[in-house]
């Protein structure tokens, strides 16, 4: 999707954000952009409700800076294929590429994507009010810097959050029987243990009754990604395999896969997909807030910014009826708990013949203001920095339980590292993850030839 930015200001024209008195950075924005006025650099971008909103606010920095923004937006993998393939070829097209964390090794090894140092040094580039001690640290700094550069500043925290029917979690028959069975009183799951028993509790075949209602069809305790490729994978290492104590690499950055602790975290993740609809294998992250939104599952793992389009009134019939919280960790591991999250930053095309405008509205667009106002234009949202937290969208939010799950998640939450055989390291173990659920390996087998493949595609995984 590409939609001009002039047509966007033309339609909030008589809006009351355009309407409110200068930002603060006016003066430094203005100055800055002198040199750049009457530029135009295009960006690309994945398509999310979260994205879409951006649009609402570009008018206000080309009103600052005379700096034309074309923002185009297009689909999951297919920002990640043309903006690779624009950077790669050297053709410039795109002035700033959207990447997934696990996108930067390979692009860092090609050397197409530019370090911004030099413009964050510069005081004639870099905003005195920036203020990037206010960014949401860990996953700012694991992510935009790598080999002691900087390549960006953080646009989009994505993560995942556990996501549940409170109106299931509610209901008398429901705790009663679920105490009766395991012992303890029904809730969020705070530990793995206690999502599979919820897994398991609430897995019922049609005609069966849950929540005082005999079921038409089928109902499932979770509902997880399990397509080979997309974020299957990554969630399994995340959410699961480190969760266990369970390593992807070691320390030296070799293959650490075949472990204990991994072959535990396996046999749990084949567990729960025995409680999943049995088309798991091929849903996708768009397909389980569309499961859940329909009412087929009592729980799952799924990425924040999706809840925003299916919690709403009109989008789903259980909108209001969820309840979200951190990620669950394994029993006794409590500290050194782990989450998924895909931490993606806005980089500078090598390529590029506008770096310093593209600068400039990279760092305007993680500015306080700025983050504020999508904040806002947006009703919510995914927090890049701290203080947005205690912005009214979000501390006045109906939507407390989410909001305090997206940032326990971001608490802890890092970018993976830096490899540059990522694609062929998650395509391999994408797959197995997916035999493992499907029960065609086992848990031991899994962990085996999880190995194997790493060690057939790098002996030593890690940016050098």
């Amino acid at each position: 999707m590409k939609q001009s930015t002039k047509v966007t200001a033309a339609l909030l024209a008589g809006s009351t954000f355009l309407s409110v008195p200068a930002w603060a950075q006016e003066s430094f924005y203005t100055k800055a952009a002198e040199p750049y006025a009457g530029t135009t650099i295009r960006i690309l971008d994945e398509v999310t409700p979260l994205q879409e909103k951006v649009f609402d606010i570009i008018p206000q920095f080309e009103e600052l800076t005379g700096i034309t923004v074309e923002l185009e937006l297009l689909g999951h993998a297919e920002v990640i294929n043309r903006g690779q393939a624009d950077m790669l070829s050297g053709r410039g097209f795109y002035d700033g590429v959207m990447m997934h964390n696990y996108q930067l090794a390979p692009m860092l090894t090609a050397g197409v994507i530019r370090s911004i140092d030099d413009y964050v040094a510069d005081p004639a580039l870099s905003d005195p009010d920036f203020n990037a001690d206010d960014l949401i640290q860990r996953p700012y700094t694991t992510t935009s810097f790598t080999g002691g550069k900087q390549y960006g500043f953080n646009n989009w925290n994505y993560n995942e959050v556990y996501w549940a029917r409170a109106d299931l979690f509610a209901h008398p028959e429901e705790q009663a029987a679920f105490n009766e069975k395991y012992g303890y009183d029904l809730g969020p799951a705070e530990t793995i243990t206690q999502m599979r028993d919820i897994a398991e509790f609430f897995t019922r075949d049609a005609g069966e009754t849950l929540a005082g209602e005999t079921l038409e069809a089928d109902f499932y305790g979770i509902v997880l990604e399990g397509i080979k490729g997309g974020s299957t994978f990554p969630t399994l290492w995340s959410a699961l395999i480190k969760n266990y104590g369970g390593r992807l690499l070691d320390e030296n950055g070799a293959p650490a896969f075949d472990s204990p602790e991994t072959v535990e975290a396996l046999t749990m993740w084949a567990e729960l997909w025995s409680f999943a609809p049995p088309g798991i294998a091929e849903y996708s992250l768009v397909d389980v807030p569309t499961v859940m939104g329909n009412g087929l599952a009592a729980q799952t793992l799924a990425w924040s910014d999706f809840v925003f389009g299916v919690d709403v009134p009109g989008a789903s019939p259980y909108a209001g009826d969820f309840v979200y919280g951190p990620i669950p960790f394994k029993d006794g591991r409590e500290e050194e708990r782990s989450v998924e999250a895909d931490v993606s930053v806005v980089v500078i095309s090598e390529a590029s013949e506008n770096p310093e405008a593209t600068f400039l509205f990279l760092q305007w667009l993680a500015s306080e203001e700025a983050q504020a106002a999508l904040i806002e234009a947006g009703n919510g949202g995914v927090p890049i920095r701290q203080s947005s937290w205690e912005l009214p969208a979000i501390a006045d939010s109906e939507m407390t339980s989410l909001y305090a799950a997206m940032r326990s998640t971001l608490d802890v939450a890092e970018a993976k590292p830096k490899m540059p055989d990522s694609f062929e390291i998650m395509d391999a173990m994408s797959g197995i993850a997916q035999e493992v659920g499907l029960g065609r390996l086992t848990p031991e087998e899994g962990a085996a030839q999880g190995q194997a493949a790493m060690l057939e595609i790098c002996t030593q995984c890690l940016m050098q």
